[in-house]
């Protein structure tokens, strides 16, 4: 928590623009494969369903 603390107090503004491009940058990831993304987690969780029936 201590680290944290220490890294919310840095004046040192190179750390967030750097930690808001890669916040861009996957929120960018997402949106463009939010559809194949979307398919995938369903499949993943049609197959947790019909697998867990047969226990």
């Amino acid at each position: 928590m201590l680290g944290f603390n220490k890294f919310l107090l840095e004046e040192d503004a190179v750390g967030v623009v750097e930690l808001i491009l890669i916040l861009v940058v996957l929120i960018s990831l997402v949106m463009i494969f939010k559809k194949q993304l979307t398919n995938l987690v369903n499949s993943i969780f049609k197959t947790i369903t019909s697998e867990a029936g047969k226990v």
